[in-house]
């Protein structure tokens, strides 16, 4: 039989070829266009309040990937852990094998959780502890309803965006949506002319009626709400109108559903968002976001004898309650502790409210400066106007090119609102005095860049 042989000359330009091929094709391939952009910036590196672009500037960051880098970029205390953790192992999905890192961040948070709520299920965003907490409350109180707050922000995954109502661009366009899910008032006293004591009474009217004539009470399983509205506006749900759906879930026998993603650890100067409201206990508690300084962790917490109402099993899922994720959430739980983080959030979150609302004093495009601790939001426009209104329209502009003219000036924000006539500031827990000044002067010029002011 004869031998063949190929010279190897004659295969070493055919392999070039089929990697030049395979570079080109792999060179076509981009980010889905649907990702829409706030800022042009691209991150060489960043440490603390700031972001370091590509293009040589400094950008002093108040968005901290929309309410998530709590200890600020990089913290050392959770590099080093995570950098640690890494070396131990990555992955150890959590229903297979135990992690230390999960057992240690479980008691960690356990000092931190408010009392009663003592059993701990881990997930990986905010939209996926929403939804484990519709599916424990729907098994264990055998009921099928759940009843939102009208502005909330749950998530985007399909049952977490049948929850959301902050608008319609998380749910529009791939119904049909989850069912037994129905929508109460909230009581925005800007938007309907009122003061905050006559809102309150007027939603809370809302919600009795919504149990008369939608959602009987016998078949209410849970009223899930953020004690601080987040892409809804950012503003606090005033603290009578909590305490009036927790004392009129437990007359009828469901849940209370906190979804402190946004709020939680520290964001508006108490450690929860609801603990401003005195007395104020949740059945189920969601967090996410600052728990961990950007890794994907998210918790869902209730009492065991509530968990475990619910049928074995039914929770779970490989990524969950990483082990990289959870040496970092367990550092940066005690960053927040050992440097006093929620009072410096409060203190700061104080300087930062007084000082835009000097700064801004006049400008009358301007309706509204809110703030509690380091969740912040400047709302553009006549809030009583018509939300498919030409002037609604405006005011969403408005706010849009002061988010971008704040790109001009070095400082990173974003918008929020149904409509988009909020630009929401979001600084680090770590943000200094100094950085807040720094903040609002930019920001104020960003505002009179616009506005001509």
């Amino acid at each position: 039989m004869e031998t063949k042989f190929v010279r190897l000359s004659t295969i070493l330009p055919l392999t070039i070829l089929v990697s030049a091929y395979r570079l080109s094709v792999m060179s076509n391939a981009s980010l889905s266009p649907l990702l829409k952009q706030a800022t042009p910036v691209v991150v060489d590196h960043a440490s603390g309040s700031w972001i370091h672009g590509t293009d040589g500037r400094d950008y002093l960051d108040f968005t901290t990937g929309i309410g998530v880098t709590s200890t600020g970029h990089c913290h050392p205390d959770v590099v080093a852990a995570a950098r640690e953790q890494c070396g131990k192992i990555i992955h150890a999905q959590y229903t297979t094998v135990m992690h230390q890192p999960l057992l240690e961040l479980t008691d960690k948070l356990g000092e931190f959780l408010p009392e009663g709520l003592d059993s701990v299920f881990y997930a990986n965003s905010g939209s996926e502890a929403v939804e484990s907490a519709v599916r424990l409350a729907r098994m264990a109180t055998g009921r099928p309803y759940i009843v939102t707050v009208q502005g909330g922000f749950h998530g985007r995954t399909v049952a977490a965006a049948s929850l959301t109502t902050a608008g319609t661009k998380f749910s529009a366009g791939f119904g049909p949506l989850m069912s037994g899910v129905a929508t109460t008032s909230f009581p925005h006293a800007l938007r309907l002319g009122m003061t905050e004591d006559e809102a309150v009474d007027y939603a809370l009217k809302e919600f009795d009626f919504l149990l008369a004539t939608r959602v009987a009470p016998n078949e209410l399983a849970a009223v899930l709400v953020e004690p601080f509205l987040g892409d809804g506006g950012y503003m606090a749900v005033p603290q009578r109108y909590l305490a009036g759906l927790r004392e009129r879930t437990e007359r009828h026998g469901a849940l209370l559903v906190l979804d402190e993603v946004q709020a939680g650890c520290g964001r508006t100067g108490k450690f929860w968002g609801h603990q401003h409201t005195e007395g104020l206990r949740p059945d189920v508690l969601i967090t996410a976001k600052g728990i961990a300084s950007g890794f994907p962790i998210s918790a869902m917490a209730a009492s065991r004898d509530l968990m475990n109402k619910a049928w074995p099993g039914s929770q779970g899922g490989t990524y969950g309650g990483n082990a990289v994720a959870a040496a970092a959430g367990v550092a940066t739980l005690g960053v927040i502790e050992r440097e006093g983080l929620v009072e410096n959030s409060r203190v700061r979150g104080e300087e930062l409210l007084a000082g835009l609302r000097s700064e801004l004093d006049g400008v009358s495009e301007i309706c509204d400066i809110r703030g509690t601790g380091l969740m912040l939001g400047i709302e553009f426009g006549n809030p009583t106007a018509n939300a498919g209104s030409e002037e609604a329209a405006e005011a969403a502009r408005l706010a849009g090119a002061v988010q971008q003219a704040c790109i001009d000036e070095d400082l990173l924000t974003l918008t929020c609102g149904p409509t988009g006539n909020v630009v929401r500031i979001i600084p680090p827990l770590v943000v200094t005095s100094e950085e807040v000044k720094t903040g609002t002067e930019r920001f104020a010029r960003a505002v009179r860049a616009v506005v001509g002011a």
